[in-house]
């Protein structure tokens, strides 16, 4: 597709910012007509260093709490007021995804771009854990990094050159998550489906240039993509 909200930005700042595949690309895909309405009070669960966040501002329109557990909440706060930004809009909250401290039933949707994976594996999470916290009839939108079948059984070379099978049981299939998010009781299903975004949003992190990015190219320079996928989730709170 054509990322025409991502083409605003400047690469270097992006590639300076981003700890993953590039995450305006995953977000702008995965907001494509999305429900949420401008204005509203949206959670960035997993903000990293906040690129995401002011995108969801700037391009969306909506107040953001920027929530993350392992970034600087005063360095977002000062890449975020360089951006133009006021407190008004967006705030940067250290906060562990697995015990939020927000009032419940406060935010209007929730955005988790390339993180969930992380805290949203155990099926309890999404009705102890996040819905809570989020108004009957808002939204959550998810992307995570997947596999196109499940290769667990059998990982294929390509991926064990940069990751441990131990660090691609973050990684799995649409049929792994179909069965976590079924056992919600609080949401609806919308959608899970494979996302368009793959090999560009992946080209575009190890063209980055850090420790992570050179370690995860390796596998992505031997073919590791035609493994992967980028999942896209999209709930309802009942």
């Amino acid at each position: 597709m054509k990322y025409l909200k991502v083409e605003k930005y400047d690469t270097d700042l992006i590639n300076q910012k981003i700890m993953g595949p590039n995450p305006l690309k995953l977000e702008e895909e995965l907001l494509e007509n999305n429900s949420i309405k401008p204005g509203s009070i949206v959670m960035d669960l997993g903000s990293g260093q906040g690129i995401t966040s002011i995108f969801l501002v700037k391009e969306y329109g909506f107040k953001v709490y920027a929530t993350d557990l392992w970034s600087n909440p005063e360095e977002n706060k000062e890449f975020f007021e360089k951006m133009g930004l006021s407190k008004e809009e967006i705030i940067s909250v250290k906060m562990d995804a697995t015990d939020l401290k927000y009032e419940k039933e406060f935010f209007d949707a929730v955005i988790s771009t390339d993180s969930y994976n992380y805290f949203g594996r155990d099926e309890k999470f999404l009705d102890e854990k996040l819905l809570p916290f989020v108004k009957s009839g808002g939204y959550i939108y998810i992307v995570v990094p997947g596999m196109k079948s499940d290769y667990h059984g059998n990982l294929p070379e390509e991926l064990l050159i940069s990751w441990t099978p131990e660090q691609l049981e973050y990684i799995q299939d649409i049929e792994y998550w179909k069965n976590i998010i079924s056992k919600s009781k609080d949401s609806e299903i919308i959608s899970i489906h494979e996302m368009e975004s793959n090999e560009e949003c992946w080209n575009d992190w190890v063209k980055c240039d850090n420790e992570y990015s050179k370690n995860d190219k390796k596998a992505i320079d031997s073919g590791a993509c035609k493994y992967l996928n980028f999942i896209a989730i999209i709930l309802r709170k009942k």
